[in-house]
């Protein structure tokens, strides 16, 4: 599966509110399934089309993540940073409630655990090390 931190012009991050389950009702990154012959970078940007409605440009590779599972086989999530294109405004597709931009200190909770660690993978990458006078 694939997942998108993707950053506004103010930086903040868009997330959708979930309208399937798993996770109806709560906000998660835009993400996915990879189809078979697919690169999983354009598994991301088409993610991000079909769930908040923009393609992504910058795409990142920030971690790759195993997400394990008890009652479905283990998963291997790869997690991406991408930015707005200049004049896009995010909306809601189909598997989305409604989608929102959000600054990274009043974050919403988010429906999965994978979407939780792609965040802090990103907030170390744009933070930069401790102590680090450029931040």
């Amino acid at each position: 599966v694939t997942m998108v931190v993707v950053e506004d012009a103010a930086g903040r991050v868009v997330l959708g509110r979930r309208a399937i389950e798993p996770g109806r009702g709560l906000w998660c990154l835009p993400g996915g399934f990879v189809n078979d012959d697919e690169h999983p970078a354009d598994a991301a940007i088409r993610e991000c089309v079909e769930e908040i409605g923009v393609r992504v440009g910058s795409l990142g590779l920030l971690a790759v993540h195993h997400i394990p599972k008890r009652t479905a086989p283990s998963m291997v999530a790869i997690a991406y940073h991408g930015r707005l294109l200049a004049g896009d405004v995010p909306g809601a597709g189909p598997e989305m409630l409604e989608v929102a931009a959000f600054a990274p200190g009043l974050l919403p909770d988010l429906a999965f655990p994978s979407h939780v660690a792609a965040l802090r993978d990103w907030r170390a990458a744009t933070e930069g090390p401790p102590g680090d006078p450029g931040n």
